[in-house]
């Protein structure tokens, strides 16, 4: 499904958050920089690559991104050529339930609007958690549902009407649209997902909530 939207993903991404996401990233960013520095750094679900160049302000030593959809990694690819940062950052086709390194391999693992396409949430938490080190942080950036109202109305209505109609429109794509509000209709958010990261193995797990509610920044340590 996301080979068959790369091409129109990124585009999608900003025209259909009004490029809120971008502030959404760099704000995630910042709050991995203010305890790491030069850290070394996963990035699961790491798609187009719009979350690792966003890392790059952190002057990373290393960054790695897996995907499993090779068409996404493809784009993240030439962005990162183009920008300059093939010697920082690698895209490499990877299962985030079946993570391929040793333990306590890296400063952080960060996941972006990625956790709810896993197959077993779990399974991907406590497989980021391994893989950092003691003291490492897992980050995760993920849709949330407000529950204020009226905006918690005005956003369904948005999220669940007009969004997968603009996204068939631009990607010709039918299927991917209409999951994207379904997923995140079903994903496990707020307090739930905060004990799915406790139960992960991680620790001082914490929720920052973005735009009302519309997007969450999880942050746990090992």
């Amino acid at each position: 499904m996301f080979d068959g939207i790369a091409d129109s993903y990124d585009f999608l991404n900003h025209f259909l958050s009004f490029s809120i996401d971008r502030i959404w990233r760099r704000k995630a960013i910042r709050i991995i920089g203010r305890s790491f520095k030069n850290p070394k750094i996963l990035d699961v679900a790491a798609g187009t690559g719009d979350l690792s160049l966003a890392a790059m302000k952190l002057h990373p030593i290393h960054i790695t991104g897996i995907d499993i959809s090779q068409g996404m990694l493809e784009i993240g690819r030439k962005k990162i050529t183009r920008k300059g940062f093939s010697d920082k950052i690698d895209l490499i086709d990877g299962d985030c339930e079946n993570l391929n390194f040793p333990d306590w391999s890296f400063d952080v693992a960060m996941v972006a609007f990625g956790v709810r396409n896993f197959e077993d949430p779990l399974k991907g938490l406590t497989e980021m958690t391994r893989v950092v080190r003691k003291g490492g942080m897992v980050l995760v950036l993920e849709f949330s549902r407000p529950r204020r109202f009226p905006f918690r109305q005005l956003y369904n209505f948005y999220f669940l009407n007009i969004l997968p109609v603009a996204g068939r429109f631009f990607s010709e794509n039918d299927t991917a649209y209409r999951y994207l509000p379904e997923s995140v209709m079903q994903f496990p958010d707020n307090e739930k997902f905060m004990e799915l990261m406790t139960e992960a193995g991680l620790q001082s797990v914490r929720q920052k909530k973005l735009t009302m509610g519309v997007a969450s920044i999880y942050t746990g340590l090992k």
